[in-house]
Formats: C-alpha cells, structure tokens, sequence
C-alpha cells in the first residue's frame, strides 16, 4: 500500500541530494498554479537543535528541515514540503540529522546529512515512533513509540537495528532524553490529567520520579553538567525552568526540548530562536521563505432554481428482508420498501418527520426504524407491514439508533446516543414489553449492532485505539455477550486493518453465524467466524467497486450492499453481481407569488450602515427588490409586518456535523436561531447526502445544506463518520462515490499525508468543490482551500497553528494572508464569556429542541472554562492578525448546537473585529466560500433573511433575538417553529 509513497519520496529524495545548504525541488502545486513567496522570521510551534561544533542551527519551521547560522541569517531548506518533519536533532559527531516524519503515513525515524542528501528511514510499520534522542556515543536513539499497546520509551541500535524498549507501564512516557553519561534516560509521563518526569537507569531498569510540579510539565533534557531543563505549562503560561528555577520571564516557551551547546542552550519562545548562556539572553534571527498558492478552478456552483426531478442518492440504510424479496431503506426523510430486483419503490411514512435507520424482524412481517414522528426527540417505532399500523417501542430521554433484531424476534438491539458526537451506550428492548435492558455503558461512537443466531452475542464496530496520547485507531469488532454477566471482548479479523467506517462498513453477521461481512479498503470483504464471533479466517474481498452497508438475506449467501450511487446484491457463492434499478427522484421545494417584508431597520452585510425604514420584496424564493418603505405595497399577496425590527441575511453556520440522533429538531433548531445555511464539512456517507435532499424537497423544515462526505483519514479514524482510507487505490475508489454523490466539498483529515492530500485536491477541484482540514502547510501549497479550527485536533500532539496560550506567530499569519484562504476558527469555550455577559440566554425556550445532555452544555457550567480562557485569549489576538492580513475568516461552531453561533460571531468583536465584521463572517464570507447567492440582502439574492430585535451593528449580540426567518422565501415565526418541535 506504501508503493505510491515510494515512487514520489524517491523522485523527490533525488531531488534534494544536492550541495551543502542548497533547497531541495517540490512537486509543483497540483493545480499547476504559480506559487506566491515569502519570507518568514518567526516560527509556530517550531523546535530547535544546535550542532556539536556550535556552527549550525537546525529548525522545523511548519514541517521541513531548515538549518540556519548560529550567528542568524537565511534559513536553508534540506527537506521537501511534504515530510511533515519534526523535531532534528544533531549526532553527537555532527554528520547527521535525526527526526520524526510523517511521510509515509505512519510517523517513523529518519536521518538526514545537513546538507540535504542520504535520507534515511530508520523504522517502519503500522505505529508511530516519534521524538528521537542520539545517545551521547552516536550509536543508539531513544525515542517514543506507541508499538506495545501505549506511548514508552524505546532504544533503536543503529547499527543492528534492534529495538529494546525502556519504560513499560499504563503511562504515556513521551520525549527521551539521555543523561551526560549515556546512564539514563529522563522522559516525561502522562497519567489522565498527571504528568510528571520520570528516569530509568539502563542497566537495571530501575525507574525513578524526576521531576514533579503544578501544571504540565514536559520536554526533559540534560545538560553536559547533569542540569535539567524542563518546560511547564500552567494558568500563567509556559515557561522554561532549570533544576527547578524558571529562566524564560514572560517568554511563551514552546514545549520542546532545549538543545544543549557549548556555555549555554538554545530553545524556542515567542515563535522566536533564543539562546541563553548564564544569565545573558539573545536572539537569533531569521529568514525563511515560504511559498502558498491561490487555487485556481471552475468552482461548482448549486441550482438553487430549477424544479425538474432530480435522481435521489441518499439512500440510508439499504436492507434486504430474510426472504430476499424486498428492500427496506430511509430516503428523503421517510421509510420506503421495494422489490429486490429494483423499480419504483412504496412510500410507507409519508410525513414531515425523519425516519431512518429500518430493520426487518426474522418473519419479514414489521420493521423497526428510529423516527421523531411523535414529536421531540427520535424513538423506535415498529411498523405491521399488513396493516401499516406503527407503535411506539421506546420512551426515553436518550436517542436509539441502529437498531437490530435478534434471530428469534423477541428483542431488539440499538445504540443508546447520550452525549456529544455519537456517544452511545449499547442497550436491547425486549419487542413485547418494551423493558430496557443496557448491555454496555457510554462507549466511543459505537456502529449499528448485529446479532449472533444463538441471540447470546451482539457484534459492533468501535475504535481500537493505539495510545491515550492519540485517539485515533483501527475499526475492529467489541463482541457484548447478552447474558449481562459476561464481559465485552475484541476480535481483530486483520490487525492494524481498520473496517472503512463504524458508519455503515459492518460487521453484519450471517444469519447462520457462520460469516461476517464488513467493508475494508472501500471493499465488500467476507471471513468466517465461530459461533463466538472469533475470525477462523482473514477477510476476503468480494466485489471491485468502492461498497458500503452490507445486508444478509436469510439465504445466508445472498448479500445487498450500496456502490456509490448505486445498489447491488453478491451471490458469495458465484461471486456474480447483480445491479439493482432504483426509480426515485424529487423537485426542489421553491414557493411562488409576491412577499413583502417592511422592517424598520436593514443591515444588508455589503455597506456598513444601517438602513430605515424599509420594505424586502420577494419573488418566489428570490430577493426582487429593497425599497424605503411604501404602505401601498403592503396590499400583496404575503406582507410581513416586522415593524420594530432589524432585517439581516440569514445566518450561516459554517461548521457543524448533522447526526441523526437529534432527529428534524436539529434543522429546526437552526432555522430559529436565525441560521438559514449549514455547511457541514463531515458526516455519515449516506446520511449527509439524504439530509441535504430531504432539506431541497421541503420533506423536512431545515436550512440549506451543503454537505461534505466522510472525513477522509489515512489508515487510523477517529469519528464514527470518518473513512480509514487504507490505500491510493482505496482513496481513488472515494474519489467514484465523491462525484456520484455530487459532495459539496471534502475534508482532508488529521492523518491524511501530505503526498496524499495533493491527490485530494485534484480530485476535488476537477469536480469543483474545495477541500478543507486542519493543517496549513503545505496544505497552503497543495491548494486547499481552507483551514478549520485555530486549534483543535493535530497529529503532532500539538498544532501547527498555534503555540501555548493560543498564540499564533508570523509564519502562521502569513501563511494565511498571503494565500487569502479561509479559516473557520470555532472558538471553544465562547460560550462561557458570551452567558457572562448575557445570562438570560441560558433560559431560552429554543433550547427544548434538543437532548438533555445538549441542554446542558448551555445551561451547566463549563468544566473546561477556566482552562480555555488563557487559550482564547491568546487566539483572539492571532486571529485579529490573520483578519487584518486579509484571511477569509468564516463563522463556525462545530456543534450541532446553535446558539454556540452567536456566541462565536460575539467572540470575533472580542478579538477587536467590529460588529458589521464580525456579521460579515457568518454572512457574506461564508457565502462567498461556498459559492452561494445568499449571504447579503440585495436584489436577485436567495430570499433567506433573518428579522431580530436590536441592530447587531450597535450590539452583535442582538443576533440571538431572533423573531421570524425567511428561509428560500417561506416566513417562519420563532415560536411556531419551537411549538412545531415539542413532544405531542
């Protein structure tokens, strides 16, 4: 699967064997555009090692080597874009360079001459070995690795290449470092929320506590006389200490390592190279130029106009009934059934509510699904397939999803959504008294169940991780016995191989018990198992073309599952493949006739200024005209009076994932906070397209919605609606279900490669539809569009973008500045400030829409508050930099809960921007990133208009005062939308 690395890594290691110092060649930008660059003095979370002869320099400046005079000067590039490099350090003798890179998709151990040529890769496999130290005598490095099942301490031979490991316990030991003598080694441990240093002598192993202290403290390293450096991070900041004594002042000191020379150490502070000898502080300045391009393609563009049929390609939760006959599945927003050998299928629900996730009992006669049909929150309703009479199963405060039926018929098994982002327990409801009964607690985004025949075992797919120090791992089978007394257990059918997703790639067990199907590498796999689940073979690919949701008939060898836009059944014993026609389409809910809206006050998000006295006229789903008021036109069809009130453009949320737990609550949620566009940059495949189609047909109330597709990762997944993408051929194969799909865009995960993330952006751009993620660079170079969150999740541990205390340095801003690109920042923790200074939010009626537990992240204080207010901080002063120099900043919130969009604009005003800024961000510039005709209330705009109490541009919190919606040109009152969500 690494082939494709290889040929680049060599086309691109041939290139960068050159003369001392000299830049090593980059792959061009893969849209072929002309790279903008510039120079940089100041580095983000940037590491530095000085040489042995004191002479050089060497930093890891946004993920390439660059070496760099002691005395200052231009910086030397020795390493391409697209190493993802991290943290060199100098051989004891000065001829080489060791560091940790990403390159291969994996973190591994390199060295490097520092003059650019004879890379080489130490270690490989399918963990992460990181954060190398040479031992003084230049034969071994001690790194960290998280091969034995946890973050520990190992030591690479580098003659022999054999690997010892050093420390062994439930810690995360991180960040070696070898004492004068080569004796021992000092490393830093994280146990929860503990962390001290500890030293292990290596000729006994014996382990001892170093180092102690309030806060976090990390990054030991010895000095030549035994001195220890260290740096701790706390509520004051982060400081660089020795033997106990803080050196740095009021220095944001980077928490790396420092880099013993002679007389004295260098380390990293203010995004800054410093070094200190004694008591004498100094700088060591640079120059590093960097390069970004300004992507150039033939942006897609929605039809929001045309009402001709369009083909229906959300289709959730496709199954097969035992007989084979029918197929039972979710789309735009209702319960439908069909003949298996295709055609127009049966509408069974008919209503505005959201229906999904369908399951045929043993007998074929009733379906169970998950709906909010009886208002509030989604249960599970059984459907008589004679009668067409529903009941209702459950009544509970949590969300069940994914429900199955065990083989006999008496109960049925689901997950139990109770928190944020798909936590959910793993319960089973006996069909005939509806009593509950919890198999397992709160666990990570668990996948739909699937039953043993025998009904002792019930099979899902959850995340086996790595390490705590990462939460990223492999999708594998958690078998939960039913008995209530046995204990849960992991079956690994191909170890180090994740299932695509939790989301639809299995395991969906053989009626008989004697298979499980699942999706690896985009492909329908099959291996047989014990009546305990136990893999008694590897997995064996069964189909070619990129697969999804595999679905048993009773027969036990007939199998339906989903290939990108299309359904097709396996015979498992001929292997033959059958497609399967599916008649269903819709038409754009648009409205017709006249709307006049008079409001008293307008702020259209084009002109700083506030209008009087003025009247919207709408035609069909289209602003038509903005005129002083005239009370003649108050005679049309439709007249709104918003006589006291301020209109604005709709608000648009940039950021946020939709989950079906919330059921047609979390559209309507939206909607009455004034939220008339959701972009949502990652979510279940099936489910997001099904969304966005159920929002167009008017199926379901809901803002628009601009969809991405999974989250694509490499290997390791995270999020239950992330995709382990395993190879370049299984990446080519998402690539088919992207533009059958027709995505909005597509978001290149934390794991993704930068080698890969080029192949993303073609894709994508030749479809035209931008690609998003968390990195900045090379993404800024490969042509990604933008960048979400200020911070968030990395897979260095820490982020690119931003130092301790939120702070980021000039590398980052003109990173930024210079491309144009946007930035979502979603600001964690606005909430808190924001219900300071406005507690009677917290008492909004709005809130009823949505879960307890959801409820309660607004109405509950924040545990994390107190911690996030030094990084929020720190980031609203970097982002007024990124704003200034000329970043697209768009407002987004990553929750599903929408009141945290108000409290993120506030929070952009915070940061210095002022109130029509801070609209703008959730208006005008994030219409403009999604290529939309809304965003501002101007003639021949989407008519999606929002009319609140107060002017937002006196008081940006006036946003929150919503009291009527206009989405696509139909009025909505606050209240009637609330009341439209209530339990009946």
């Amino acid at each position: 699967m690494k082939s494709a690395f290889k040929l680049l890594s060599l086309a691109l290691l041939s290139a960068g064997a050159v003369q001392a110092y000299a830049q090593p060649a980059n792959l061009p930008p893969p849209g072929g555009e002309t790279p903008i660059a510039f120079d940089v003095h100041e580095g983000t979370s940037m590491a530095v090692s000085v040489s042995p002869d004191g002479k050089w320099l060497a930093v890891d400046l946004q993920g390439s080597l660059w070496i760099i005079p002691t005395s200052g000067g231009k910086a030397k590039r020795i390493t391409d874009y697209f190493n993802d490099a991290r943290q060199p350090v100098w051989s004891p003798d000065g001829s080489r360079l060791a560091y940790f890179s990403y390159r291969d998709g994996n973190y591994d151990l390199w060295t490097i001459k520092p003059d650019g040529s004879d890379m080489r890769k130490l270690t490989e496999g399918a963990y992460d070995d990181r954060e190398p130290a040479w031992s003084p005598d230049g034969r071994t490095i001690a790194f960290s690795s998280d091969r034995s099942g946890n973050y520990d301490i190992w030591t690479l031979d580098i003659a022999s290449g054999a690997m010892k490991q050093v420390s062994s316990n439930g810690r995360e030991d991180r960040m070696p470092s070898w004492s004068p003598d080569g004796a021992r080694i000092a490393y830093s441990g994280t146990d929860g929320a503990k962390t001290a240093l500890y030293v292990t002598a290596l000729a006994d192993g014996q382990e001892s506590l170093l180092k102690q202290v309030q806060g976090k403290i990390d990054a030991p390293s010895f000095g030549p006389g035994g001195e220890l450096a260290y740096v701790v991070q706390d509520a004051q900041g982060s400081r660089l200490e020795v033997d106990g004594k803080a050196v740095s002042g009021a220095e944001n000191v980077f928490p790396f390592r420092v880099s013993w020379g002679k007389g004295g150490y260098y380390y990293v502070s203010d995004g800054k190279i410093r070094s200190r000898k004694g008591t004498s502080l100094s700088t060591v300045n640079f120059a590093a130029t960097l390069e970004v391009v300004k992507p150039s393609y033939a942006r897609a563009k929605r039809d929001w106009d045309s009402t001709a049929p369009r083909k229906a390609l959300g289709i959730v939760h496709p199954t097969l009934s035992p007989d084979g006959s029918r197929i039972a599945f979710a789309a735009l927003g209702d319960l439908y059934v069909m003949s298996s050998k295709g055609g127009v299928p049966e509408n069974l629900t008919k209503d505005g509510a959201l229906d999904t996730d369908p399951a045929w009992s043993p007998d074929g006669q009733s379906l169970v699904y998950t709906s909010d049909k009886g208002g509030g929150l989604p249960q599970l309703w059984i459907r008589d397939m004679k009668t067409g009479k529903d009941r209702r199963l459950t009544d509970i405060d949590t969300q069940p999803l994914g429900a199955a039926w065990s083989h006999d018929g008496t109960r049925i098994a689901y997950i139990d959504v109770d928190g944020r982002w798909g936590v959910a327990g793993l319960c089973v409801v006996d069909v005939a008294t509806g009593k509950i009964t919890r198999l397992q607690g709160s666990l990570g985004q668990p996948g739909s169940p699937s039953w043993s025949p025998d009904g002792k075992y019930v099979a899902i797919p959850l995340s086996y991780k790595y390490s705590n120090s990462f939460r990223e791992g492999t999708n594998q089978v958690y078998m939960v016995p039913t008995d209530g007394v046995g204990k849960a257990f992991w079956h690994l059918p191909e170890p180090n191989m994740s299932m695509d997703t939790r989301a639809g790639g299995g395991p969906a067990w053989s009626p008989d018990g004697t298979k499980m199907a699942a999706i690896y590498e985009g492909l329908l796999k099959i291996w047989p198992v014990a009546a305990d689940g136990k893999p008694l073979g590897p997995p064996r690919s069964y189909t070619s073309d990129i697969s999804y949701f595999p679905s048993w008939a009773g027969d036990n060898k007939t199998i339906l599952f989903q290939s990108a836009d299309k359904l097709k059944s396996l015979d498992t014993e001929t292997g033959a493949i059958t497609d399967i026609p599916l008649d269903l389409t819709y038409r754009i809910a648009n409205p017709t006739g006249r709307t006049v809206i008079h409001v008293s006050n307008l702020v259209d998000s084009v002109h700083d200024v506030t209008q009087h006295d003025k009247d919207i006229i709408v035609d069909g789903h289209r602003i038509a005209e903005i005129r002083d008021h005239d009370p003649a036109l108050h005679q049309a069809e439709h007249f709104v009076d918003g006589t006291g009130l301020t209109a604005i453009p709709g608000l648009i949320e940039h950021h946020s994932h939709a989950q079906k737990d919330f059921g047609s609550n979390l559209e309507r949620a939206w909607l009455a906070y004034g939220i008339t566009t959701v972009r949502d940059p990652g979510t279940q495949i099936y489910d997001a397209v099904e969304d966005r189609e159920a929002a167009e047909s008017g199926v379901r109330l809901s803002p628009r919605l601009y969809v991405a597709g999974p989250l694509l990762e490499w290997q390791r997944v995270y999020y239950k609606m992330g995709v382990a993408v395993s190879s370049p051929a299984h990446l080519e194969r998402e690539f088919t279900r992207m533009r059958a799909l027709h995505y909005d865009m597509i978001k290149s995960y934390v794991r993704m490669p930068d080698l890969f993330q080029r192949q993303i952006v073609r894709a994508a751009h030749e479809m035209g539809i931008p690609v998003s993620g968390h990195e900045i660079f090379p993404a800024a170079f490969s042509g990604v569009d933008g960048t979400e969150h200020m911070g968030a999740t990395s897979r260095r541990g820490y982020s690119p973008k931003q130092g301790p205390q939120g702070m980021a340095y000039e590398d980052v801003i003109q990173l930024f500045g210079r491309s144009g690109r946007t930035l979502t920042p979603t600001h964690f923790g606005a909430m808190t400030p924001y219900l300071a200074k406005h507690p009677g939010y917290k008492d909004d009626p709005r809130l009823n829409l949505y879960p307890v537990w959801a409820r309660e992240t607004i109405t509950e204080a924040d545990p994390m508050a107190s911690m996030l207010r030094p990084l929020l901080e720190g980031q609203y002063k970097s982002l007024k930099k990124m704003y200034d120099a000329g970043t697209l900043v768009t407002a987004g919130t990553d929750t599903m809960i929408a009141n945290n969009l108000h409290a993120e604009i506030s929070s952009y005003v915070d940061a210095g921007l002022t109130p029509f800024q801070a609209l703008q961000t959730a208006t005008v510039n994030s219409a403009k990133d999604l290529n939309l005709d809304a965003g501002t209330l101007e003639a021949g705009k989407l008519a999606d208009i929002v009319l609140v109490d107060g002017d937002p541009r006196a008081d940006i919190a006036n946003t929150f005062k919503v009291k009527k919606v206009m989405m696509n040109g139909v009025i909505h009152d606050v209240d009637d939308i609330v009341a439209g969500g209530m339990r009946k």
